[in-house]
């Protein structure tokens, strides 16, 4: 299990990244990306500090930690300017937070995501046909997501996805221990959400592309 979305407290997550390190490891994940919310304002706060909680943990421990962001309900106008602040700044998975079904983000962040060359939009809700086929061209990952509530489109998004040819990701939003999953929760998220046991295995073998690792049998 890869999972490439979690909070900490460094914004509205409950753990240390330490702490989230330890839990995640645990569970037997292989790696795990740090993508505290920023926008403008704090950006460049969190990732510094971000990238060296990620550099002491592999130091010393097998689970990979991945320096990355999510930058949050900016206006869509700004998010290209701030996709390149992030990755300026050293963050190595770039997440965009998507048009979710329960929050108020604003109309065009899915688009302005995918034309920024973000690595994931996140929980991207009723993504067009249009931006999903955007997604294709670019190689922009859309989201399956584990989270309760911007799980509600998960089967649209699979659907989407599909038909355009976009590549997925699955992973878990967490903000707290109990939000972290397994590779058999996994699993079931992804056949639940419409995916083929093959099309599980292609969204494994992109998670782990992201991460910097070998893709695992």
């Amino acid at each position: 299990m890869i999972d490439l979305h979690t909070h900490t407290l460094f914004s509205d997550g409950d753990l240390l990244p330490s702490e989230l390190l330890r839990r995640a490891e645990i569970l037997g994940l292989r790696a795990i990306a740090l993508a505290d919310h920023a926008d403008m304002s704090n950006l460049d706060w969190i990732l510094p500090r971000v990238i060296r909680a990620c550099e002491e943990n592999n130091a010393c421990r097998r689970l990979r930690a991945v320096p990355a962001i999510e930058l949050t309900h900016l206006p869509p106008e700004l998010i290209g300017r701030y996709v390149a602040e992030a990755r300026r700044l050293g963050a190595r998975v770039v997440v965009v937070h998507g048009e979710s079904p329960v929050e108020p983000v604003a109309p065009g962040t899915n688009r302005a995501a995918i034309d920024a060359g973000a690595d994931i939009v996140s929980h991207p809700g009723l993504v067009s046909d249009e931006d999903a086929q955007r997604a294709a061209r670019f190689g922009v990952h859309l989201e399956i997501t584990a989270r309760k509530g911007h799980s509600l489109t998960n089967g649209h998004v699979a659907s989407a996805a599909r038909r355009a040819g976009a590549p997925l990701v699955l992973n878990t939003d967490a903000h707290g221990p109990g939000d972290l999953i397994d590779e058999p929760f996994a699993r079931t998220v992804a056949l639940g959400a419409g995916l083929s046991p093959a099309e599980y295995d292609r969204v494994r073998a992109n998670m782990a592309r992201l991460a910097g690792l070998e893709v695992a049998p």
